[in-house]
Parts: structure tokens; C-alpha cells; sequence
């Protein structure tokens, strides 16, 4: 098997940080994709939420292309098109007013932590500091946004960790406002907290913690790194609810398979980094800013509404399958639940092993495909997962 020399150099040569699935994969197109010896999976996965376009979308491939054969790196000592184009896109239609470039999320979080400390040493005098997050939570895996994340089970083996952070119960105000005191700065929350279990916040929630970080002059983080660029059907899904936050995070399916992260800064605090507070030797480089600047202009109304529509089919359709006892998520965000007994990563496994690629978010099976798959595909997939599930209804 072609695979076989690639799992055994894989398990010579690289830390042993991945409970990698049993595929090695060779090339796709779309939602479809083939490993080494030519079997086909049906991609409900996107790269966890990466491949906004699925695999190798021409348009992509021609931006990124194009790009690569004029200059694929520069520094930010000297200016470049494609991260402006992609900085203009991103604010006109957030509302925003600045926005800085990473190369991954946490690198967004993490900067979206500097903004809200440097606002309080600006406007505080450094008395205001702590940063609150939501339980069950995940932010990254650096330091500080491992320190950020709402999760204990992260918070082991890496310490000391950095100070300043404390944790709500997700859609518990009063737990909430009893956290925040004189000294906190931000308040950082997912919509939708992915890894966490693809556990959506409540409306009522995200507008009265909206109103309370308005009312104190405490600045509304939103963590868009999994659910923003048309993930859930919106192009950021706290449009869902009605808010502007001060700051957002990006990252995943703005690059569309390219590393790339955002964060976007509000009137608020649209001043607040000057020379020399933050910078990135990679960030905002060309190449993956003009893949972020084809999928951006891919993404118009029309567009998002396919994502809902398809989204509301996989919904349906999955919640009269066997062994499923509910559905959370929107758009091309899903979670499903199973019936006792079951679990996530013995469906996974199963699945893949009958070609549909899916993911864990704890005891739910995760489905984040791409946002261009077509209904042929879906309904691919969607028959390989009934499959599986009908084989448990025993």
C-alpha cells in the first residue's frame, strides 16, 4: 500500500502530537478527495473548517497562482495590494475600522489580548487588566489563549500560566457580572463554541452581554476564528444577533487553505496599537492574502444563503437518522448528538473507513464541510453517515 510509507515515516520523524485518522491523502476537488491508493471520501470536514471553497476551487488556485509567480513574501517593512484589498473587504463589511494580520487564530486571539490590555493601560492607567471568558471555551493553543480557553482539561502540564484571566458560565449573566470587576478590560466569547461541542449562545445572552460590556466600557471580544466567513450562514455570526463587538478575531476559512488571521478593531480601540506594540514577520502575506481576497469576493448574499439552505437540509435530514438525538449548530456548523452508548469517535471512525470524513467536538459528531459543497456530495455523504448509524440500531 503507497500510504503504508508515509505512516511509517511519519511515525519515525514527527512528534507524536496527532491521533491522526487512518488516510493519507493524495488530491481532491470540491468536497471529494482520494488517498495514496485512490480510495474516495466524501469531505464532511474542510480542513476543520479551513477549506472555504473545498479542495483546489479554480478561482483559488488562480488568485493564489498569480500571486506566487509575482512575489510570494515581502515583510511588512514595504507595502503590499493584496493584504489592503483583503483589509478594505474585511472592514467595509463588518463596520470595523483597522484591521491586523496573523497567521492562525491563536495569533489572532493573542492579539486581540494585547489590544484589550494596551486599552486599559491607555485608557486606565493599566488598572483595568483581566480578560473574562466563557466555560467551556477555546481560544488556541499558545500559552495565553490556552490561559484564555475555558477548559481545564487544557490547563494542565504548561504552567505557570499568565495571570489575568477569569471564566464565566456561558449564558449566565449574573455569573457574569459577578466576575466583572473594577479591574476587567474585555469580555472574549465564540457565538457558537466549537471544540467546545458546537454549543450555540443564546440570543437573549449575547444581546444583554452586549448592553453590560457597552454600559461599562468594557470591550465585547468575539472569537470568530471557526464560525466567521460564512461558516453558519452569516458572514460573521454575530450578526446573528444584532451586536457590534470592538474587536473581532479571524482566521481558518478567511486564507481557504492558506495560513492567515485577522483581527478586527472597532472604533473603540482603532488607535490603540502604534508602532512597534505588535507585528508579524508573516502576517498579511500576499499569497494568502489573495486567496482571502477570492473567497471574500465569492461570498455575497446569494452565496450565504445557499449556506443556510444546505445547512437546513443536512439539519433535517440528519435528525430522523437512527441513533441521532438532536442536531445544535447553523449553517455548514453542525453538531449531532448521539443516542447512549455511542460515541463520536467510534462514528468517525467508522464513517471514515466508509468514505465520509468527519470530526469529534467531544461527544458530538462535528460536521464543518466546505461552504461550495455541492447537493450531489451532500447527499453522498449524508447516505454513508446513515449507513453507519443504521448499523447501531440495534
Amino acid at each position: 500500500m503507497k500510504g503504508d510509507t508515509v505512516k511509517a515515516a511519519d511515525k519515525q520523524y514527527l512528534a507524536p502530537i496527532y491521533n491522526r485518522f487512518d488516510a493519507v491523502l493524495d488530491h481532491g476537488k470540491g468536497a471529494t478527495c482520494y488517498d495514496m491508493d485512490g480510495k474516495e471520501y466524501i469531505d464532511f470536514t474542510a480542513g476543520i473548517g479551513v477549506n472555504s471553497l473545498g479542495f483546489c476551487d479554480d478561482g483559488w488556485v488562480k488568485a493564489v497562482t498569480e500571486q506566487l509567480s509575482k512575489l510570494q513574501h515581502t515583510s511588512n517593512l514595504y507595502y503590499t495590494q493584496p493584504d489592503t484589498q483583503v483589509g478594505q473587504i474585511l472592514c467595509q463589511r463588518s463596520g470595523m475600522e483597522k484591521v491586523f494580520f496573523a497567521n492562525s487564530g491563536a495569533e489572532a486571539n493573542e492579539g486581540a489580548i494585547k489590544v484589550a490590555r494596551k486599552y486599559g493601560v491607555d485608557r486606565y492607567e493599566g488598572r483595568r487588566n483581566k480578560i473574562i471568558t466563557l466555560v467551556n471555551s477555546f481560544h488556541g493553543r499558545t500559552i495565553t489563549t490556552l490561559t484564555a480557553t475555558g477548559q481545564e482539561g487544557f490547563h494542565k502540564n504548561f504552567g505557570p500560566f499568565p495571570q489575568g484571566f477569569d471564566y464565566a458560565i456561558a449564558g449566565d449573566m449574573e455569573d457574569l457580572k459577578n466576575k466583572a470587576d473594577d479591574a476587567t478590560v474585555a469580555v472574549m466569547a465564540e457565538m457558537i463554541q466549537g471544540e467546545g461541542g458546537v454549543v450555540p449562545l443564546q440570543e437573549s445572552y449575547v444581546k444583554e452581554l452586549a448592553s453590560f460590556c457597552k454600559e461599562r466600557d468594557i470591550l465585547l471580544i468575539v472569537d470568530e476564528v471557526q464560525t466567521g466567513i460564512g461558516r453558519t450562514g452569516k458572514l460573521f455570526s454575530y450578526e446573528y444577533f444584532g451586536i457590534q463587538p470592538d474587536i473581532v478575531t479571524l482566521a481558518k476559512g478567511l486564507g481557504g487553505g492558506l495560513p492567515i488571521g485577522a483581527v478586527l478593531l472597532g472604533g473603540k480601540v482603532a488607535d490603540t496599537l502604534h508602532y512597534s506594540d505588535h507585528g508579524s514577520t508573516f502576517g498579511g502575506n500576499p499569497v494568502a492574502c489573495a486567496g482571502a481576497v477570492e473567497i471574500l469576493k465569492r461570498i455575497d448574499e446569494a452565496f450565504l444563503d445557499e449556506v443556510r439552505q444546505k445547512g437546513i437540509y443536512i439539519t433535517d435530514r440528519v435528525r430522523k437518522m437512527p441513533c441521532v438525538t438532536g442536531v445544535t449548530g447553523r449553517g455548514l456548523m453542525l453538531g449531532v448528538s448521539l443516542k447512549e452508548g455511542l460515541t463520536s469517535g467510534q462514528i468517525v471512525k467508522e464513517a471514515l473507513e466508509a468514505g465520509l470524513m468527519l470530526l469529534t467536538a467531544k461527544a458530538k459528531v462535528r460536521m464543518l464541510p466546505p461552504l461550495t459543497i455541492s447537493d450531489e456530495e451532500i447527499n453522498k455523504g449524508l447516505d454513508i453517515l446513515e449507513k453507519v448509524l443504521s448499523a447501531h440500531n440495534q
